[in-house]
This record gives C-alpha cells, structure tokens and sequence, in this order.
C-alpha cells in the first residue's frame, strides 16, 4: 500500500490532446442550440438523465433516471462523489491520473494498491484487503475503491473473474465501490474482449462514472454521468453528492447538454463514429506496442481506448548511460508521442515506466485526423508511418548499448 503526497515540484504538463474531428451532426445540435438561456439543472435534466438511461439500457444495465447525475466532466462529479461519500479512497496503482487530485482536495488519505500482473484497472484482491486493514488498524476510515473496467493507462480491460474477486472483497468491507467505464465502448475487438460492469456483480454496492468525452462527446465538451444503485443508502449517497453539484454551481452547459442527449441516443452516425474510432485507436495502439515491445520494453496488449502503459525497468542500465534514470526523464525522451511518466499516474517514483498515446499519431488538423477515421489501412498514411519510423528511431537509439 502506497499514500499519495502532494508533488512539491511537478512536472510540466505536456500538450493535451487535440482529439478526433467533431461529429458534424453532433456539430449542428450544439449550433442549433447556441441560443438556450435556461441553465441546466445541477445533475442534469430529465431528457438528459432518461437519455443516459437508455445509454446503460442497452449495456445491460436497467436505470431509473432519479438515479443519475450529470455533471460538467468526470473529475468534477467525481469530486462530488467523495464528498458525499466521506472517508478515504483506495486507488489501483497506477491509475487515471485524474481520480487522486480530488480526495487531495477534500484532505482524505489515498491509498494505492498495486495491480496483479494480469491486467491494470483493479488492485490485487488480497493486497486490497491488506491495505483496508491496515488503514483501518492505523484508525483511518477506508470508504471508496475506485476501479476501472477499461484501464487509463495501461488500455487493458480486467478479466470479469478478477474484478469479481476485488469488487466482492471490497463490499464485504462496506466500501462503496466506483466503477470508472469511460472506456468501455472503445474496445479495440470487441469479439475478442469482454468488459462486465461490476454493477452487473453487485448491484446494491457499484456506482458505474462515465466521461463521455473519451466517446460520444468531443474532448472539449465536458461532460460525464453517474449511475447509482437502487437502495435506499445509494439514494442517500446520490442525493449528498447533488448537494455537492449544486454548491459548486458548475452544471453542464445548456448547449452541451442538448448535443449529449442526442449523442447518448446513439443515432447511426454515433454508432459508426465511435466504431470507427475504436478501429483507429486499436490499429494504432497495436503499432506503439510492436514498436515498445521490439526495443526490450515490457508492455501489456492494450485492449481498449487511445493509451497504453510500457515498462522500461529492464532495459535501467542501458537508459542510465543516456541519462534517463526516472520516468520524468523517459516522459521527455519520448515527449513527442503523447508520453506521460508513471508518477503522473501514482507509479513509483523510481520506476521506469511511461504511457505512450495513439493521440499522438492522430496528425495536427482535423483533416488529416479525419483521414485516420476513413483509411481502410491507417498504417499507411504517410504521417502515421513516419511518426512510427521516428518513433522506432528513437526508441533503438535510447536502448543501444554501442557507444554514444
């Protein structure tokens, strides 16, 4: 088990992500509805909580709409959630690098639990249990594990067994459990790949988060929805976390909100979108990872999203003669492909481990990202297969034992 401290002296932040095109009919809602003055309620409004409902639907999870939340972007209603919720989190180690800063924030103790091997997005079953009996020995208040379906950063998806194990672990403790599924629809085979949200497990104990930017929603139109369950203490926990929503006075655009009500209908250009950029994402992420791989990295194949998660630990020798001895280090190295260090993410400090992003090869306009969406090949689109000729360069010149 691992306790987050504030960074005295963090990194610089690397450029966001400009993300794929903007859906053209999702394009013409928020234009149509440019001129709405009513603000959206705090949580939502009905059309959009009953649209969201169809959304969990046809995911096999049926939803009342007094049982979701909107809010202006994930880390926001995720804050409210933990303020709601009260006590301290447990995080896997690594994870998102958005779901530690909010506990921070409201002063509550975060707990890292290393991942098993198999995959990221949940903690070890045991070591999870370890850590809530320690935190609780220690007189500390473990209230919330978050875990992940669809892993950010490492873009592998937890075999249902193992998140079974965790999150059956976790409510025999009383912890809420928050299944963070931003992921889910952009399974790269989505034959070969099976996600189950634990609110299908347990479904008196999971509250499914959902940032819709990673899917139906373009990445600068913020918004996200939670799902609770239907009990009694979860509509208590819901309508705290609304008091949170609305003391913050930060509800979702009203424009935004009518764009995302009909994106979360999932009308056929959303369909084909978002298959499309799942197959985009997934041809790419494949190719960083035959890239990190063939250069002595350790990476798991990613099975979901735009990120993937290396490990550089076995080649430390070889990095200290280029003077690469930490992640921050490796981030710079590898700046140019979207590369974040694992201590953005909650990883050791020490350990060489850095997330490398599909972003990064997507091209810098809309019309060469459109592009990717349409090729039946990506691969061969010249600037996808130069960034990758680069990218192998760089990656066999920081690894070469030869003389520099």
């Amino acid at each position: 088990m691992q306790r987050t401290a504030l960074d005295p002296d963090p990194a610089p932040e690397p450029d966001p992500p400009a993300g794929l095109p903007v859906l053209p009919e999702l394009a013409a809602h928020l234009t149509a509805a440019a001129d709405r003055t009513e603000p959206e309620p705090p949580g939502g409004s009905r059309p959009l909580r009953a649209a969201a409902c169809d959304y969990w639907g046809r995911r096999g999870l049926a939803t009342a709409p007094e049982r979701v939340l909107a809010a202006p972007g994930a880390p926001a209603l995720l804050l409210a959630l933990l303020a709601a919720a009260g006590g301290d989190v447990l995080l896997p180690r690594p994870c998102a690098e958005w779901y530690a800063p909010g506990a921070g924030l409201l002063g509550r103790q975060v707990h890292r639990i290393p991942v098993p091997a198999e995959s990221g997005g949940v903690p070890d079953a045991f070591a999870l249990l370890e850590a809530v009996r320690r935190a609780r020995a220690a007189g500390e208040e473990p209230q919330v594990l978050l875990v992940s379906v669809a892993d950010d950063p490492s873009g592998t998806c937890p075999p249902p067994e193992l998140v079974h194990e965790v999150c059956e672990a976790a409510a025999a403790e009383g912890l809420w459990i928050v299944s963070d599924e931003t992921g889910r629809d952009l399974l790269h085979d989505p034959h070969d790949t099976v996600v189950l949200s634990p609110a299908e497990m347990l479904p008196d104990d999971v509250v499914v988060l959902t940032d819709l930017r990673a899917t139906l929603a373009p990445a600068s139109w913020p918004a996200a929805l939670a799902r609770f369950p239907d009990t009694g203490r979860a509509a208590r926990l819901r309508a705290a976390t609304l008091d949170r929503l609305a003391a913050l006075r930060t509800p979702v655009a009203g424009p935004v909100a009518s764009a995302v009500t009909l994106a979360l209908a999932e009308p056929e250009a959303v369909r084909t979108r978002t298959a499309a950029a799942a197959r985009t994402h997934g041809t790419l992420a494949g190719a960083l990872h035959h890239a990190l791989t063939a250069c002595g990295a350790v990476c798991r194949p990613p099975h979901a999203g735009s990120h993937l998660y290396a490990d550089f630990d076995p080649l430390r020798p070889v990095l200290a003669g280029k003077g690469i001895t930490g992640p921050a280090e490796l981030e710079g190295a590898l700046a140019p492909w979207a590369a974040r260090g694992g201590h953005r993410f909650g990883d050791d400090h020490r350990a060489l481990r850095v997330r490398l992003s599909t972003d990064a090869l997507l091209g810098p306009d809309a019309g060469r990202r459109q592009q990717l969406l349409d090729a039946t090949d990506p691969l061969r689109l010249p600037h996808v297969a130069e960034a990758l000729s680069v990218l192998s360069a760089t990656l066999a010149s920081l690894t070469d034992t030869g003389p520099s």
